[in-house]
């Protein structure tokens, strides 16, 4: 056998097992949003729908607790009840009477190792919305509209005590470690999540009228705007 016709005999091997394994390859395709992409969030709402991406990498607990209460369908039937212009919108506590819902316990704040990881309290990303208590996160969150890197947690350096240490930019030597890690308005609030599609529907919240509503004074859109669903993609 000439060595032209074995090249071409093993040239066509090659080819239909190339065929074969493309054509299995085909059956058994990943889905567009493979099972280890981050997962998202859809949620509808009277004045459209946004989605949320959320990162588990860098708020673990955080991303656990968010989807457990997404899961549970704990959201629907919700409202947006504090909307700050210039600053952010606030959701997922209270039913449409304005009652509080019951929640499980509360997470661990995790701001720290997520904004070392790289999130911020910027445009579109979302946090979990708290009391005076860093640890007192449950369901409620809140989408930034405007870029409050106020609200990120200030990371301490190590040692003790801090020799150097920049908070809201201004600079501190020699604090003692306690004295930081014990206080509480270094903590900011955790942000878990971004939009990364809908946020023309986040701004019609962000520009809503607000005023009174409820046992609120102030800040509450004026028409409800309510969730009306939230579910994993």
């Amino acid at each position: 056998m000439s060595f032209m016709r074995l090249t071409r005999r093993r040239l066509g091997g090659c080819l239909a097992s190339l065929a074969g394994a493309a054509a299995l390859a085909a059956t058994i395709a990943l889905p567009a949003h493979a099972a280890d992409a981050a997962p998202r969030v859809q949620f509808v709402t009277s004045e459209g729908s946004f989605v949320i991406e959320l990162y588990p990498d860098k708020a673990p607990k955080t991303v656990e607790n968010f989807l457990q209460y997404v899961n549970d369908k704990f959201y629907d039937g919700t409202v947006f009840h504090r909307v700050i212009k210039g600053f952010m919108v606030q959701g997922g506590g209270f039913d449409k009477d304005y009652q509080q819902k019951p929640t499980r316990p509360s997470v661990k704040h995790e701001g720290r190792e997520s904004v070392a990881k790289g999130l911020h309290n910027t445009v579109g990303m979302v946090a979990m919305a708290r009391t005076g208590d860093p640890h007192s996160a449950t369901a409620q969150f809140f989408i930034n509209t405007a870029d409050n890197t106020r609200l990120d947690p200030v990371v301490i350096p190590e040692g003790d005590p801090v020799k150097e240490i920049t908070i809201h930019g201004k600079t501190y030597t020699n604090i003692p470690r306690q004295q930081l890690t014990h206080n509480l308005n270094l903590f900011g609030y955790t942000v878990f999540g971004k939009v990364i599609e809908g946020m023309d529907t986040v701004e019609k919240i962000h520009n809503a009228p607000t005023g009174a509503g409820g046992p609120f004074p102030t800040d509450v859109p004026q028409k409800q705007i309510v969730i009306e669903s939230a579910r994993v993609m």
